[in-house]
């Protein structure tokens, strides 16, 4: 490549373990805090991340695990509930038992979190009740969306819910998901969004 087209202003040089977002922005996984990443990048990227590895019975997005865990949490932590799996938008989701072997992964993810809670406005570390609704849930949806009945250390002693999880393809969850945030968001929520 000539220095012309190197020193072009129109040509961006990417540097860096990085992933191109749906906005347009490159998210850099080392330095999350140096990125602009938006409320809409977010719900795409979860929206289009089938939980359980996509071995699910159906297509069941991130995005839609979000909203569900929401409305099930009290509505002092529903905002926290529909954001909590927001560094998955970036990092995908792993199955839980190759997360378990992966400590750096965790490291990463940790370390997106600590940017993405804030400037999103969501509190570190997550209350109580959106990690114990998001375990329920995983129980309601071992049952519904796995028919699976098998005792998992991560949902033993859970009881799953008693209700249907609809069908939703990505461009519906992605409007849900925007949806709940517009209902949710409160002025302490928009700190810092790009």
């Amino acid at each position: 490549m000539s220095a012309e087209i190197m020193n072009s202003p129109t040509v961006r040089r990417i540097v860096g373990p990085t992933i191109l977002l749906a906005s347009g922005n490159y998210f850099d996984f080392l330095a999350p805090e140096q990125c602009e990443i938006t409320i809409e990048d977010i719900a795409h990227g979860l929206s289009n991340i089938c939980r359980f590895a996509g071995h699910s019975r159906r297509f069941y997005s991130v995005a839609q695990h979000s909203v569900i865990v929401s409305r099930i949490v009290p509505a002092e932590d529903a905002y926290a509930g529909l954001m909590h799996d927001a560094a998955e938008a970036v990092i995908g989701d792993m199955a839980k038992p190759l997360k378990d072997i992966c400590p750096d992964f965790r490291v990463i993810e940790k370390r997106i979190e600590a940017d993405l809670f804030p400037r999103f406005g969501v509190p570190m570390p997550l209350p109580a009740s959106v990690k114990e609704a998001d375990t329920v849930m995983l129980a309601t949806e071992q049952r519904q969306l796995m028919r699976n009945r098998d005792d998992w250390n991560y949902t033993r002693g859970r009881q799953p819910l008693d209700i249907e999880i609809p069908p939703m393809n990505p461009a519906e969850a992605k409007a849900a998901f925007l949806a709940r945030y517009d209902e949710l968001r409160t002025p302490s929520t928009l700190t810092s969004e790009a």
